[in-house]
């Protein structure tokens, strides 16, 4: 197994160094970065497939749960939940979603059926249906696996109020899986009720995508304060881990403006790839795809790909949280 940090880099100046200054170089892009030669983008694409297996991401010492989670919607919590962990998988890490939003994009986006009758996340939080039965595995992509949703779950809100030990439901399924995993990726709704709530209990890190526009950031004093009472009452090793800007606009000042408050605000918890807007990724779900598999030549693709390999380096650096 070759580390994919060994591997010299060719995405250019947005490349796998984590240099301070890197973003800079979004606001003034070269030709070469606007319109990549096809040896270029081929060399891309065949880094992030990794057709050998050759290329790896190094594997946290302990199993990783992520939640991701942002009360405002389209900001990209699925999206990113999808191809951060498609990304990761490809790169010899064993990555468990759990797809706890009722629309259950997530599970479309890696093609796994969530139709009425599938048994899904709902059966485990509602019936304590044990998660291993009900993960399935990802087609074409090994390592991978997801906990699908169905409509079933737009009910679990209302069920959940009168169970016993309501928000620790999800937790206590995880920690029974058998298996164990690298990395737990949990896509919430786009809400802060109890479905988020058993995310947020059941995680040690939070992960938020945050949208480079303005409307993004008024919503989140919020859900800092929720994660902040979830620790103070639930789960007190629950920590803001990982900040990801999307759908960067470079062509406008705004977006600009909005990068440098979030790092201003949050420091070194914001991961220094930022994922442009693109359309090969809105395109990939309606393949029931990820941007990965779909266009992994494209910037969409390797933006994800740098993000996940800064995450799976911080990981290694931190012990499991940034």
């Amino acid at each position: 197994m070759v580390p994919v940090e060994s591997v010299e880099p060719s995405f250019g100046p947005a490349s796998t160094s984590f240099g301070a200054d890197e973003h800079v170089s979004r606001e003034t892009p070269s030709q070469d970065e606007e319109d990549p030669p096809l040896a270029m983008e081929a060399l891309r694409a065949v880094q992030i497939l990794n057709p050998s297996g050759e290329i790896t991401m190094p594997r946290p010492d302990h199993p990783r749960v992520l939640c991701v989670a942002n009360q405002k919607g389209g900001v990209g919590k699925t999206t990113t939940t999808v191809n951060l962990a498609v990304a990761l998988a490809l790169h010899g890490n064993r990555v468990l979603v759990v797809d706890l939003d009722p629309q259950g994009n997530a599970s479309t986006g890696l093609n796994v059926p969530h139709h009425a009758g599938v048994p899904d996340v709902y059966d485990c939080l509602i019936d304590n249906v044990p998660l291993s039965e009900v993960a399935q595995p990802v087609e074409g992509i090994p390592n991978l696996f997801c906990v699908p949703a169905t409509i079933d779950l737009a009910g679990a809100e209302i069920e959940l109020v009168s169970v016993v030990a309501r928000e620790s439901r999800l937790a206590r399924a995880i920690a029974a899986h058998p298996e164990k995993f690298d990395y737990v990726f949990i896509d919430c709704p786009p809400s802060l009720g109890l479905l988020t709530v058993n995310a947020l209990c059941a995680a040690q890190e939070v992960l938020i995508p945050i949208q480079c526009e303005y409307y993004a950031l008024e919503g989140l004093n919020q859900l800092i304060n929720n994660i902040n009472l979830v620790r103070q009452h639930l789960n007190p090793t629950l920590d803001v881990s990982t900040i990801l800007l999307t759908m960067y606009d470079r062509r406008t000042r705004l977006a600009d403006a909005v990068e440098q408050d979030v790092r201003n605000h949050f420091g070194n918890k914001v991961l220094n790839a930022v994922i442009p807007r693109n359309v090969r990724v809105s395109e990939a779900p309606s393949y029931g795809q990820s941007v990965m598999t779909y266009d992994p030549g494209s910037r969409g693709a390797t933006s994800y790909f740098e993000a996940a390999l800064e995450i799976a380096m911080r990981g290694v650096n931190t012990g499991g949280t940034a």
